[in-house]
């Protein structure tokens, strides 16, 4: 199935809009890792928790993090914010949290078919890559597109309760991400680690 068939029926949506949407529904101290750029902007912007993670120039690590926390904290729920030009450096990342198959652990990709950050050039996903194809392909049945912003509420609600690792995939806009992460990696990581109840604070 071509990309297109795949997601023909999927809404354009906006990332900060849907990542918003997302925040308003954590109220158990789930943690959110968010990928490079835009990614992360928008959860900042979006609701700054000390259980969120910014992630600064680690392009396509943000599932293999949030893998980690998943299997750490395993009765914590774990969210992971990526986009799909991250997520295609770092394909090895679907067939291995599939082995692992950890139950607390969401993924959600956000497709705009561009390296954003770098400058809008098209990514595979423009063209040839379904994301959602790919991530069945790895193991990862739970995986689906979000047709629009209520398809992706009622799917994040389901991942919430879910006894399998979930992918969900939204086709966005190029519109920038809103707000600035503040780029101070020890303070990010040691606010996260505070959040997860690992470590004291400062």
């Amino acid at each position: 199935m071509s990309k297109d068939t795949a997601n023909r029926n999927t809404k354009v949506m906006n990332r900060y809009d849907v990542t918003s949407r997302l925040i308003g529904k954590l109220q158990n101290e789930e943690a959110v890792i968010g990928g490079i750029g835009n990614t992360n902007f928008d959860l900042w912007a979006a609701g700054h928790r000390p259980q969120n993670f910014y992630m600064l120039g680690s392009m396509g690590l943000a599932f293999p993090i949030a893998l980690g926390v998943a299997l750490a904290q395993p009765d914590r729920r774990v969210i992971a914010l990526e986009g799909d030009g991250s997520l295609l450096m770092q394909l090895g990342a679907l067939s291995t949290i599939a082995s692992l198959k950890p139950k607390n652990l969401t993924m959600i990709v956000f497709d705009n078919g561009i390296y954003q950050i770098t400058g809008s050039q098209p990514t595979p996903a423009a063209s040839v890559a379904d994301i959602v194809a790919i991530s069945v392909g790895s193991g990862l049945t739970n995986s689906v597109w979000a047709a629009d912003e209520e398809d992706f509420e009622r799917l994040v609600d389901e991942s919430l309760g879910a006894s399998e690792p979930t992918l969900i995939a939204l086709r966005i806009d190029d519109q920038p991400g809103v707000g600035t992460t503040r780029r101070d990696p020890v303070q990010i990581r040691e606010r996260f680690m505070h959040g997860l109840g690992v470590r004291q604070p400062l």
